[in-house]
């Protein structure tokens, strides 16, 4: 069985982007409040653990079955969840978590912002209809461009603490992870979405808590504000945000759900001003037009003959 074709993305799915966007640029201020209450690994695989209980709770109330493993498309559909688990939760949390005990913050920031520059050679080699193309490498390196004058170079200054240059590996190879998480979300054969995601969010949930437990031990129950973080984090940012992801990777393609990580480091910037008093940089608005012209550019539909 095949994987579906993607479309030239509509409206609904410029909505979900945008709406992953904001979703994602929010959980910074989520991560960093949960984390008063335990430590990273323990949240990662907390919020991986209520995204797969959401997802299941959801699919099991709509009377959606999980992928049969007994059927030859189950078993494939099944690694394919493995796969996305893998890549797309479990490996990049735990990266971004040790990663960014020893950089900048702004640093992981731009890595996140490489996911699409990932994607676009990885999807011209394993998605025949999302071949690389001048205007869409243009346009990602447009959009690229306008996350560095948002981050600015600060972000690439020496924290001075050990490891460092392995944390750095570590931010990046969380984006390489997130993008072969995108390409395998395409490539998936045909499925309910809710019941992927579900079969993912399982996946990386059994992948994850060993090793927080291994890491960390048993977490202690948190005060209610960090309680409320890793609740949101797991419904929102994780359960939510799967379900849109496999949506729009599946619909529009991985190349056009990979432009969500330019989103991210803006929403942050202006979640940061409206609810924690932040000063906004004066170069916001010159990144921002940077970032969406470069969307723009890398979108435009294709010319269809007459």
């Amino acid at each position: 069985m095949t994987a579906s074709q993607p479309t030239q993305p509509g409206l609904i799915n410029w909505i979900k982007l945008i709406t992953l966007g904001i979703i994602w640029g929010a959980s910074f201020m989520a991560v960093s409040v949960a984390l008063e209450g335990m430590g990273p690994m323990s949240v990662a695989a907390i919020r991986i653990v209520i995204g797969a209980l959401s997802v299941l709770a959801l699919i099991r109330a709509m009377g959606i079955a999980l992928p049969d493993p007994r059927s030859r498309d189950g078993r494939i559909i099944w690694a394919a969840a493995f796969g996305m688990g893998l890549f797309s939760n479990a490996l990049p949390f735990t990266l971004l978590s040790w990663g960014q005990t020893y950089v900048a913050s702004g640093f992981a920031g731009v890595c996140m912002a490489i996911v699409p520059l990932f994607v676009l050679p990885l999807s011209h080699v394993f998605v025949p209809e999302e071949r690389m193309t001048l205007r869409r490498t243009l346009g990602f390196s447009v959009g690229f461009a306008g996350v560095l004058v948002l981050i600015g170079l600060d972000a690439f200054a020496s924290a001075g603490s050990n490891f460092e240059s392995l944390a750095r590996i570590a931010c990046l190879g969380a984006s390489l992870c997130y993008a072969i998480g995108a390409i395998i979300t395409r490539l998936c054969p045909q499925v309910n979405m809710l019941s992927l995601s579900a079969a993912a969010l399982i996946c990386g949930a059994a992948m994850i808590v060993p090793v927080a437990l291994w890491q960390e031990g048993m977490p202690s129950l948190p005060a209610i504000t960090p309680l409320l973080a890793i609740l949101y984090l797991g419904i929102f940012p994780t359960a939510v945000a799967q379900i849109l992801l496999v949506q729009v990777a599946r619909s529009a393609g991985p190349s056009f759900l990979a432009t969500v990580n330019y989103q991210v480091p803006v929403w942050s910037v202006i979640f940061g001003a409206v609810l924690l008093s932040e000063a906004v940089p004066p170069q916001l608005f010159a990144a921002l037009a940077l970032i969406l012209g470069g969307l723009l550019l890398s979108r435009q539909p294709r010319r269809v003959a007459a």
